[in-house]
């Protein structure tokens, strides 16, 4: 059962607006002296089972000692009922859009997902306090609230950074980093590690350039990055004069015990091998039997156009990184075309020589393997269809 706290969770998001909105007629009064009472936090939010959440969040936490405000300013917020949600995610046309709502029931929400919650006070001014409030305030008026979501180029996290980074009257020194030449993929494969089909639909859309070294700023997309780089952050104005970045930090919900859903028992190189043993099987009984399965061509024909179809949309993505994928060389639309000559003896001539152009394309596959990262087990299932066509289209030419 969730915590009533949750239940209640849209009356409480509707107060927290009113107090907002009080709040911000307020501010015309507000003075830097009325900052000795704000606290701004970064909040750092652990992952959890559901899908888009496995890469972790990030918000800001406003507090007002004096006013008893306490809120989390959010840059998640989205709703699946939204027409066309999962389409418009593909081709990067989701709208996101910046949302308030008490701290507890914030807190509360995760605290019910077994996530914890990392709160970083910031060692902030008076003036750069003054700065971000009334930068939320701006943020926070309607016509300013929605924002175009990019899931590496500007999401929750990269918002709630520019809101405080971009409002510091110091320059922000990052520590020296340890880990240097990452790229986008190694990120969202350290993340679902433990979710290897999640990994694998990620690989299947992610094109080439997801494996281009990603510079700090750009690694900042995640959300633990970002608050490992405030953690050990420095403030300086050009003076000798430093003072941290975090003044303070701590759980504001300890992490607890997480319930994860069934799995399908395979991994994806496992079910790839399977298939590929179907292929080279039937392959071998055809030879014996001295026939070709119309059908069995047909169906693969068809199932790796229909992935292609998906990948060739792609390409007018709005999200940069799945635009040029080699995968399509293997997953490749044209071979939709050919699945009414593979079914027809009398096209028989014809359904062979587009097999000529596709196994040229998955040679070129496997040429394209040496600069992108592929999805786990899909050269097992390219090297299998391979080698049936090239022995098909052997026995054809001897015949």
């Amino acid at each position: 059962m969730k915590p009533i706290i949750l239940l209640l969770r849209p009356l409480l998001v509707a107060v927290a607006i009113f107090v907002f909105q009080l709040a911000t007629l307020a501010q015309s009064s507000l003075n830097l002296k009325d900052m000795d009472n704000v606290r701004i936090s970064l909040l750092t939010c652990q992952p959890h089972d559901e899908v888009y959440s496995i890469y972790g969040h990030t918000a800001i936490r406003y507090q007002d000692a004096a006013r008893g405000i306490d809120l989390a300013i959010n840059y998640g917020m989205f709703s699946f009922n939204k027409p066309y949600f999962i389409l418009r995610f593909v081709f990067g046309l989701t709208d996101y859009e910046m949302g308030i709502e008490p701290f507890d029931a914030f807190c509360a929400q995760y605290a019910s997902y077994g996530s914890g919650v990392y709160e970083q006070e910031l060692n902030l001014t008076p003036e750069e306090k003054l700065a971000i409030v009334k930068a939320i305030d701006t943020n926070y008026e309607p016509q300013n609230r929605v924002y175009r979501y990019n899931y590496f180029y500007d999401n929750c996290t990269t918002r709630a950074r520019e809101m405080i980074v971009n409002h510091l009257q110091a320059h922000v020194n990052y520590t020296p980093e340890k880990i240097k030449g990452t790229s986008y993929r190694q990120i969202v494969h350290q993340c679902a590690s433990q979710t290897p089909w999640i990994r694998f639909g990620n690989d299947m859309l992610l094109g080439v350039q997801a494996d281009l070294i990603i510079n700090r700023s750009q690694r900042q997309f995640l959300p633990a990055n970002l608050m490992r780089d405030f953690e050990g952050a420095m403030l300086s104005n050009g003076t000798n004069t430093k003072r941290k970045l975090v003044l303070s930090s701590g759980w504001v919900v300890k992490p607890g015990v997480q319930t994860t859903s069934s799995a399908f028992p395979l991994s994806p190189t496992a079910l790839m091998l399977v298939l590929a043993a179907i292929i080279l099987g039937t392959t071998a009984i055809e030879a014996k039997l001295n026939t070709r399965f119309a059908w069995f061509d047909a169906l693969w024909l068809l199932l790796c156009g229909l992935v292609g179809l998906l990948l060739f949309v792609m390409i007018f993505s709005q999200h940069p990184t799945v635009r040029i994928n080699f995968q399509i060389l293997f997953f490749c639309p044209y071979t939709l075309l050919y699945i009414y000559k593979a079914l027809k003896k009398d096209k028989e001539k014809q359904f062979f020589k587009g097999i000529k152009i596709w196994c040229i394309l998955i040679v070129l596959f496997f040429i394209g393997g040496f600069f992108q990262h592929y999805a786990e087990g899909i050269v097992f299932l390219a090297l299998s269809l391979l080698i049936r066509y090239l022995y098909l289209l052997y026995r054809h030419h001897r015949a």
